[in-house]
């Protein structure tokens, strides 16, 4: 069975829950495939030999893309960030991450006044080697039976998509 991701953090988050739980994801006979982006979703799958079992994890903006092609697809909402900020709280996000960072953030006109998970989750996608940076210690800092619905579901642990 092969599980398709948009991209690489995303089957790093997944790869780490499956460790924490002691599976072997390939002795399973399951493949996370980072595929580029949600848009070459239908690409992908016209690639893959009939009858091969897909499942698909992605954004709540690219769900669309998923579904024309894929019949399980989970749906992070409204991404794989936010799914973390919210099964973590913020709380535990910021004691995490580099504070000293996020509280420029927080300093500029755009953003004072928004929720700090809003915050976060602006802070977070800002750069892309940021979230990269933290992935390992926020999927450590999950709590075994705090794991986000769609992340649980598309690796087999609750059945119905999202």
């Amino acid at each position: 069975m092969l599980i398709a991701v948009e991209g690489v953090s995303d089957r790093t988050v997944l790869e780490l829950i499956a460790r924490r739980r002691g599976r072997d994801l390939a002795a399973e006979g399951i493949e996370i495939v980072p595929i580029g982006g949600a848009h070459a979703i239908r690409r992908f799958v016209a690639a893959l030999a009939p009858g091969t079992e897909v499942r698909g994890l992605c954004d709540e903006n690219e769900a669309h893309l998923f579904t024309r092609v894929l019949d399980e697809v989970f749906v992070c909402v409204p991404d794989l960030e936010g799914e973390l900020i919210r099964a973590l709280g913020a709380e535990r996000v910021l004691s995490i991450i580099d504070t000293t960072a996020f509280r420029t953030l927080q300093k500029q006109p755009a953003h004072r006044g928004r929720p700090v998970d809003q915050q976060l989750h602006r802070w977070l996608r800002s750069s892309s080697t940021r979230f990269p940076r933290y992935v390992r210690e926020l999927v450590d800092a999950l709590d075994p039976d705090g794991v986000p619905q769609p992340l649980d579901g598309v690796l087999g642990n609750a059945s119905q998509p999202g």
